[in-house]
């Protein structure tokens, strides 16, 4: 049977899935029955605009098997391009929704990034949200670039785990390269989930839902990262507002035409 293709939009370069939780997880799902050797991407902003100026960053991206909607600007990207009930794919969600299915399927995962006691940490808060989960492995690589011997050892130790999935927590765009890297060399699905990691460890604090559900959460992350973040929402954020308006407004005069023609056609 074949796996159907999930609608799709360009938001600038980048191809955004129309997906939802459900059916990425039964995406997942598949994939991972299957032993295939894919990544998945959460898309937002900084993911769109790294594109934007990198194209062989765009490349990794092409490559991903899923790219969701993490952000509400993304979502509301989607929609205004006619994807009219999409909804955000939040990376972090994304991840709890998986393990919830993983503990009711037996598959397990593996915990790629972070630091030792992050991941630690981490393990003890998804254990007890989900009771029979199989937590194959875990593993914190250093913070630079590996030799061509640790990144061998890493994928064979994630491959004799057993691990289906593998979350990677690197950030980006240094989780999303690693993952079109190791594509058909780690025997896994791919998860690149980013902030998720610093998040169910407890070393940062989420943005509360009613700013999530408002788009303020890049606000939230500024207010307590700002030596980090001030290029990416101060430079990325507005670029990105240009470039997409221009992109809708091209979209709909496109629209507008083709009704028009199509109008001329039935006189």
């Amino acid at each position: 049977m074949t796996e159907p293709i999930p609608e799709a939009r360009r938001i600038l370069k980048t191809r955004v899935d129309a997906t939802s939780y459900s059916d990425a997880c039964d995406r997942i799902q598949t994939w991972a029955e299957a032993g295939r050797s894919c990544y998945v991407v959460a898309a937002n902003v900084h993911v769109v605009m790294t594109a934007y100026w990198d194209a062989q960053y765009q490349r990794v991206l092409e490559g991903a098997a899923l790219v969701t909607s993490d952000g509400m600007p993304l979502v509301m990207g989607l929609r205004l391009l006619g994807i009219s009930d999409q909804g955000r794919v939040y990376g972090p969600d994304l991840m709890l929704a998986w393990c919830d299915r993983a503990a009711h399927t037996g598959i397990p995962i593996y915990l790629y990034g972070g630091t030792e006691p992050m991941l630690e940490k981490m393990v003890v808060y998804l254990r007890s949200q989900f009771p029979g989960l199989v937590i194959a492995g875990i593993h914190a690589p250093p913070f630079r670039p590996l030799s061509p011997t640790e990144a061998a050892a890493d994928i064979n130790r994630i491959n004799q785990s057993g691990a289906r999935v593998v979350f990677v927590g690197l950030g980006c765009p240094k989780q999303e390269q690693w993952m079109y890297r190791h594509q058909g060399q780690v025997q896994a699905v791919m998860i690149g989930v980013g902030a998720a990691f610093s998040f169910f460890s407890g070393d940062v604090v989420q943005a509360p839902r009613w700013m999530m559900r408002l788009g303020l959460e890049w606000l939230y992350r500024f207010a307590q990262e700002p030596r980090r973040l001030w290029q990416r929402y101060l430079i990325n954020n507005p670029a990105f507002v240009l470039l997409f308006g221009a992109q809708v407004a091209k979209y709909r005069l496109l629209r507008v035409q083709s009704r028009e023609q199509d109008s001329g056609f039935k006189v």
